[in-house]
């Protein structure tokens, strides 16, 4: 014996760790067995045998080799060993429970999934600069009373020429030209009429030729010269680099194609990718007319240059501003209150990137919401898996592994499951995002935007799901290191040891909460979508089908174009089927819209500070208004008759004639003046409509005679009771028999909406898709809370039935504290959600939170998502056993 004593102290000598963990694993097996042997003996007394009593003790407890290698664990070990324990560790927990696993991972790769791809968007449109040399110092002039940048050439060549505080200006325009290449025929293509200077200002080089700049312009039409747009020549002319040098037909006007833009520039409007780049001086073959000589028209869709270095904002809105004034009182006539303002070119200034931006904005805050929504259902779940788990933690405790070790591996298991869900998560933004990126909602419109994430993107996604694992790892903390293990060995559990409103309570009220909100902004969006589809436009959108094009793309010139809008009016009239055929220049609610000025026919001074109203102007037929189904309230209709060499009339609509007179009644007969001092002569009311958008006020709008005001801008609104699609191939042939040189564009009168309504149907998806991850995170919440409740309060409910208690009375002691934390967090959520839908109202036109039906969509909601919630745990409840269970217990 000594012999052997010798060699252990020997040995123990020589491999001192190994040593200890020998004795530790001793140790650990004899408090083991303690431990086992006393769970068998209140076992057997429960009436099993001595053999299953131990059989069931160990399996409560579990093998001992865990337990040695945890105690091995926590004496020691650098930090990248014990780490990579913690992950094994970790691992074989999680695959233990493959139904917890699964389902965190899922509801974390949903709220991750929905924040990038909403950030990347917000990256996209708000966050991402300009794809143009030093962004940062470039901005568009605006109005300063309107967030409008469009000007007059005139206009701009004077501040370009008399400003201190800009590199330089450049000015753009957007029109539709007709493209013929050799032996095509002419199709519409999208140009971007630029200054001379619009490369050479935006220090941009060219990936193939050259640009045009401002010496190649000496008056108008004196610069025929093309330069493509990257993706056009790719897909036009397959890459082909021998393009430079070949003529081109715009308009049936010849064009040299001199260069090829980069392939990063597509404009400096993020969404519209134009085709072609040409220089604004050739206006007149591009669009058919020229205004660039007319200071009170604005022929500039938009102004903007880089600041100089050191200029702030305000002393360039300063320096703008004087310009203004010198207009003003140079030009009285043609120019009213000029004062400007700066905002960022990307989204068309202040129009569309105060709105977009809003909504943007919300949008993140309810994505924010879903993952606060993930981290309280996945903390609650974890704070239950932990009670669960009392007895292994009360048992590591107990062999002397410390609480911070315990801890940690609950955070490894947390952030293990949040790595998982982020990555799942992120896969599927990035599909997501990569086919919105290829998406072009608007085939007749080059609207195009790339939203693929880049490395900002992935960064935030990172943050977010090593954030949500610290955030609901942190959860059942304080339960742990509470814990008595020697309390819990005895008793099994440390459900006495919570307060009376647990933390698991306050996570549920919020989940519901975060999910009434979610519900109650997708229902608004939802009800608001459908008011915008039914409201009064002003026009019939059923059974109409438009025709566009512009004469002159097809070298169609002063009396041969009304000649020409006639034989269409005839030929398509002569379709079997149609009904009606009118004419409209520009309709409401279309690409865009005309405007002018209105006077008074006592004013003398006709300058624009005197101008009693800027309606709406529209050119037509006597046929539109029919066609259209435009009600005529009063008056008589146009006629043929009203052609040049008749008196100047007009159609007003209601709000014109109330504006302007008073009443419809004072407005019949009455005249008013235009800008150029023509009196016109109202002969009929029409009803208000909708011109620009869906969400604006009453707003005065005039129609004249075409004949009396010829346009080369023609739009064909056919009223017909045939099949949409049947009627069309029948237009698109008989206007290709009248001139087979004439590009033509046919739709429905619906579709030409689209534009308009993209913004409410993609809110109102996107709010759609986040209430239905909303109700699913708040059904797995609620089912978690009531099951939960149901399997603690088993032997207590087996009670109640055994003493005779009633279904009903079973079912509000087991399910009672889940359904009135659904009716508060469900009430704290429709209030929130109230204030929070008006943002909405930016967007989706009509969109309310007052609704009566709103508020009972939502009450009804999350009434069934509770009753969804509840069922399967209030089942178990009623099915409950007493006999066995207490047998069992």
């Amino acid at each position: 014996m000594k012999l052997l004593s010798s060699l252990r102290l020997a040995i123990a000598a020589l491999f001192p760790t190994l040593f200890r963990r020998a004795q530790l694993n001793a140790e650990v097996d004899e408090e083991l067995l303690a431990h086992i042997q006393l769970r068998a003996d209140d076992l057997e007394k429960t009436g099993l045998s001595r053999k299953e009593a131990e059989r069931r003790a160990r399996i409560e407890f579990g093998g001992r080799e865990k337990y040695r290698q945890e105690i091995h664990q926590a004496s020691g070990g650098n930090f990248l060993e014990t780490f990579a324990q913690d992950v094994r560790y970790s691992l074989r927990v999680l695959r233990k429970s493959p139904g917890f696993t699964l389902a965190g991972v899922f509801t974390l790769a949903l709220a991750i999934g929905a924040n990038s791809v909403v950030f990347s968007i917000t990256n996209a449109l708000v966050l991402r600069p300009l794809d143009v040399p030093h962004p940062e110092s470039l901005y568009e002039l605006q109005h300063g009373n309107e967030a409008d940048g469009s000007r007059s050439y005139l206009d701009y060549l004077d501040l370009r020429e008399r400003n201190r505080s800009f590199d330089d200006l450049i000015a753009w325009g957007v029109a539709q030209a007709g493209w013929s290449d050799t032996g095509e025929e002419p199709t519409h293509q999208w140009a971007e009429e630029g200054s001379g200077n619009y490369f050479d200002a935006l220090h941009l080089q060219p990936y193939l030729g050259r640009f045009f700049h401002a010496a190649d312009e000496h008056g108008p039409n004196s610069a025929p010269y093309v330069v493509l747009n990257y993706s056009f020549w790719q897909n036009h002319f397959q890459g082909d680099r021998n393009v430079i040098g070949r003529t081109v037909q715009i308009n049936k006007h010849p064009f040299s194609i001199i260069g090829v833009a980069p392939p990063g520039f597509h404009g400096t409007l993020l969404f519209f990718n134009p085709d072609i780049f040409v220089p604004l001086v050739d206006q007149e073959q591009v669009e058919g007319v020229s205004t660039l000589n007319v200071r009170s028209v604005r022929s500039v869709f938009m102004v903007m240059g880089h600041l100089k270095p050191g200029v702030t904002l305000s002393q360039a809105v300063s320096d703008l501003n004087a310009i203004g004034s010198y207009l003003e009182k140079t030009y009285p006539k043609d120019e009213g209150k000029m004062t400007f303002d700066l905002a960022r070119p990307s989204l068309y200034g202040d129009y569309l990137g105060r709105p977009t931006k809003a909504f943007l904005a919300g949008l993140m805050l309810l994505t924010a919401l879903i993952l606060l929504a993930a981290c309280a259902n996945l903390g609650s779940l974890f704070a239950a898996r932990a009670a669960d788990r009392a007895r292994e933690v009360a048992l590591r405790l107990a062999l002397g592994s410390s609480r911070r070790r315990i801890v940690r591996g609950l955070f490894t298991e947390a952030v293990m499951i949040s790595l998982a869900g982020g990555t799942l998560g992120l896969t599927g933004s990035v599909l997501l995002l990569r086919s919105l990126s290829a998406w072009q909602p608007f085939p007749r419109w080059p609207i195009h935007l790339s939203v693929n994430p880049d490395a900002t993107v992935y960064a935030v996604a990172l943050i977010l799901t090593l954030a949500s694992g610290l955030l609901f790892g942190a959860v059942p903390i304080g339960q742990i290191l509470r814990t008595n293990p020697y309390e819990v060995v005895k008793s099994g559990s440390i459900a006495r040891a919570g307060r009376r409103v647990g933390l698991r309570d306050v996570l549920l009220v919020v989940q519901i909460a975060i999910c009434a909100v979610l519900v109650t902004s997708s229902l608004v969006a939802v009800r608001g979508l459908a008011r915008s589809l039914h409201s009064d436009f002003g026009f019939d959108v059923n059974n109409v089908i438009l025709a566009d094009t512009d004469l002159s793309m097809a070298a169609y010139k002063s009396d041969a174009i009304p000649a020409m809008q006639k034989r269409m009016i005839q030929a398509l009239q002569a379709i079997p089927g149609v009904e009606t055929v009118g004419l409209i220049d520009a309709p409401p609610l279309g690409d865009g819209e005309n405007g002018s000025n209105v006077f008074t026919d006592a004013t003398v001074d006709l300058r624009p500070s005197n101008a009693i109203a800027d309606p709406f102007l529209f050119k037509v037929t006597p046929e539109y208004f029919q066609a259209a189904g435009t009600p005529l309230r009063s008056g008589r209709p146009f006629t043929w008759h009203d052609d040049k060499n008749s008196p100047p009339v007009a159609l007003v609509n209601q709000e014109f004639a109330r504006k302007l007179f008073g009443s419809e009644t004072e407005a019949i007969g009455a005249y008013f003046k235009l800008p150029d001092g023509t009196r016109i002569q109202i002969v009929g009311i029409v009803e208000n409509g909708k011109y620009a958008s869906l969400n604006e006020h009453p707003q005065p709008a005039m129609y004249l005679p075409i004949l009396q005001s010829p346009s080369s801008q023609t739009y064909l609104v056919v009223h017909s009771k045939r099949e949409p699609q049947q009627l069309i191939s029948a237009m698109r042939t008989t206007l290709h028999t009248l001139d087979a040189g004439l590009p033509v564009g046919i739709q429905t009168r619906y579709s030409l909406l689209d534009a308009l309504l993209f913004g409410p149907r993609m809110a109102t998806i996107a709010l759609g898709v986040m209430g239905l991850m909303g109700a699913m995170l708040s059904i797995t919440g609620i089912f978690g809370m009531a099951a939960y409740s149901v399997s603690r309060r088993l032997r207590e409910l087996g009670i109640r039935m055994a003493l005779g208690a009633q279904r009903k009375e079973v079912l509000q002691a087991a399910l009672g504290r889940p359904l009135r934390l659904l009716a508060v967090g469900s009430a704290a959520g429709l209030i929130l959600g109230i204030l929070a839908s008006r943002v909405l109202a930016l967007i989706v036109y009509q969109a309310t939170p007052r609704d009566p039906l709103v508020l009972a969509g939502v009450v009804i909601a999350m009434a069934l998502l509770g009753l969804l919630a509840t069922w399967i745990p209030a089942q178990r409840a009623l099915l409950v056993n007493p006999l066995i269970l207490l047998r069992e217990e």
